[in-house]
């Protein structure tokens, strides 16, 4: 269980991970963890929103 000191923090490796490019890049985890789409076209959304179309797929 998390205690509140660490609820905001974000853990390399767990929550997100660097790209090659040097970008942050969310995990499925952290997305689940946060409880909503942000519609941003995520790599790893796991609700499923295509930005090409704007909708989830379900």
């Amino acid at each position: 269980m998390l205690n509140q000191e660490n609820q905001g923090k974000l853990i390399e490796g767990e929550d997100f991970y660097y790209t090659p490019e040097g970008y942050k890049c969310f995990t499925e985890k952290h997305h689940l963890k946060r409880g909503y789409c942000c519609k941003s076209g995520c790599r790893h959304c796991p609700y499923g929103f295509d930005k090409k179309t704007g909708t989830i797929k379900k």
